[in-house]
């Protein structure tokens, strides 16, 4: 097949373009590089253009003979959600709207969509399942939640083939150490506990010890990143053989708390990690767990890098290979 990933780039969509290479796909990527890398690209075909400019999409669906479009493209920081909701609407809703009427017009009806658990909002149930009310608490999860909805009613209208996967907390890197997590600001814990770790940061904060877990501090479910792009290829493998439109969680189904990440790293990096205790942040529950028992019945998923102390082991890797010769040379 012919597949083009938009946010090709990108932390997940590298990782799934590396999955695509394997399944003996052919790939070109669309990514805009605000937070991709160009490197991360691995040599396929690169077009850097915006999802806004609906003549550059018309050009490339008509010189490329697309079978199926994976959709990474999107900003993805809670906070700055809250404060700028214009930029994440028009980024995360309109855009994608460009690209799915792009795909009209040429006639592309696979779609696989980069889907959060915040769509879910505060939990009520754990692990959730996909049948969980969909209640977002911040724009961020309000937009693909929008965009979720605009793939039912396109599916329903146009014929529109989709699945929409709902990930939990994307980590780890490829075994290879090639490809990794590079983000600016970085946000999340495993690479942030690693910067402390390798001296890029003085410290680790921990924000709430006095939540109602084993150890105080708040649980996520990390899944590795490698089997999250595996569950897009096996996404586009369902749709083309017939599969309904659908959503699917992805997540380990069981989830490690602050503390254990961080007792964790230290053994896989064999180095001391300071840490600071902070208050509670505000909208963190203090459990976020997922069943991905879904995805596992009807795609056929099973996660290969599921033991917490594998999926830092290869973040590891590559945060060293990253970042190591910069520290060395401050």
């Amino acid at each position: 097949m012919k597949v083009l990933v938009t946010g090709g780039a990108g932390y997940i969509g590298a990782h799934a373009v590396r999955e695509l290479k394997k399944a003996g796909d052919e790939v070109v990527i669309f990514d805009n590089l605000i937070y991709g890398h160009r490197e991360l690209a691995q040599g396929e075909r690169l077009i850097v253009g915006e999802l806004e400019n609906t003549a550059l999409l018309r050009d490339v669906f008509a010189e490329h003979k697309f079978d199926a479009v994976m959709h990474f493209a999107a900003f993805a920081y809670v906070g700055e959600s809250v404060e700028n909701p214009s930029k994440y609407y028009r980024n995360n809703v309109a855009a994608t709207l460009n690209l799915l009427d792009a795909m009209r017009e040429a006639k592309v009806n696979r779609f696989i969509f980069s889907s959060t658990c915040a769509t879910y909002g505060e939990p009520k149930e754990i692990p959730i399942p996909e049948s969980h009310p969909q209640n977002p608490i911040n724009p961020y999860g309000a937009s693909k939640a929008m965009v979720e909805r605009i793939l039912q009613d396109y599916a329903v209208a146009y014929g529109l083939k989709f699945v929409a996967l709902r990930y939990f907390n994307a980590a780890g890197a490829d075994e290879s150490g090639e490809i990794g997590e590079d983000h600016n600001p970085e946000t999340h814990l495993i690479p942030l506990v690693l910067d402390a770790a390798l001296g890029r940061r003085k410290h680790i904060t921990i924000y709430g010890t006095d939540y109602d877990t084993p150890d105080g501090t708040c649980i996520r479910d990390y899944i590795h990143v490698t089997d999250l792009a595996n569950a897009h290829v096996l996404g586009l493998k369902y749709l083309n053989e017939g599969g309904a439109s659908d959503v699917f969680n992805l997540g380990n189904g069981n989830g490690f708390s602050v503390r254990e990440v961080i007792d964790t790293a230290r053994k896989v990096t064999g180095r001391e990690i300071p840490v600071v205790e902070g208050a509670r942040r505000a909208g963190d529950p203090a459990k976020l767990i997922g069943s991905a028992e879904k995805a596992k019945r009807v795609l056929g998923w099973k996660p290969k890098f599921n033991h917490l102390e594998t999926i830092i082991s290869t973040a590891w890797k590559w945060h060293q290979k990253r970042f190591a010769p910069e520290v060395e040379t401050v």
